[in-house]
């Protein structure tokens, strides 16, 4: 944990505050009643101290449906570039696409986040790189629960003793075993939306009741 005096705590930004204020609320305990916050980002590469985030995506889940009307897709300003990885994300050096500042983009983000529990396929991968950004801003990191698709779908697998387990399993492993087009995939909204709809399929096999059972 980041140390941060007391003095530091009240020089943070209102929208830190305002972030921060959704915590005092408790999460429903029925998962139903909760709203996912599915997120995926494109990086300039996998180093936390070297790399940069190119685009944040996410969209909300609430119930057993996708929250169309309320996704969350952000272009971020920066001078690093990486030519090998713009050919998987497609997000070239010169890109027509309207961009702002990381920090803009953080402001946004914790506003559209709240206190939902983010979901992501390796999700620790992007947790670590909007908390990255949020130390870069002098700001402390990301306070929401996490949950991990992989991890999830591992445990579907442990139910069953016939099932041939993997060490590892990607997005596209998920993506193939629930038959989810990949049409818009390595975007971070397209992946996204993957990740959402393997999240959907991975609990209606899991069949929690309370958001304990999916958090332990």
């Amino acid at each position: 944990m980041w140390p941060f005096s007391k003095k530091k705590q009240l020089e943070l930004p209102d929208f830190w505050w305002e972030y921060d204020e959704h915590f005092k609320e408790k999460l429903p305990d029925d998962v139903k009643e909760n709203t996912f916050v599915v997120l995926d980002t494109e990086t300039t590469g996998f180093s936390l101290t070297k790399d940069r985030m190119l685009c944040i995506g996410a969209l909300k889940l609430k119930g057993d449906s996708i929250v169309v009307k309320e996704t969350f897709e952000v272009y971020i300003q920066q001078e690093h570039y990486n030519k090998e990885s713009a050919e998987i994300h497609g997000i070239l050096k010169k890109s027509r696409k309207n961009s702002i500042s990381e920090l803009d983009a953080l402001k946004l983000f914790l506003d559209y986040a709240k206190n939902h529990v983010l979901v992501g396929h390796h999700v620790m991968f992007d947790i670590n790189m909007i908390n990255a950004a949020l130390k870069r801003n002098g700001l402390p990191k990301l306070k929401n629960k996490t949950l991990d698709t992989e991890k999830l779908y591992i445990r579907t697998l442990l139910i069953s003793s016939v099932v041939e387990q993997k060490e590892r399993y990607t997005l596209d492993d998920l993506a193939k075993k629930f038959s989810i087009s990949r049409k818009d995939r390595h975007t971070a909204l397209g992946d996204a939306f993957i990740t959402a709809i393997a999240f959907l399929r991975t609990i209606e096999k899991l069949k929690p009741q309370k958001i304990k059972d999916l958090l332990r």
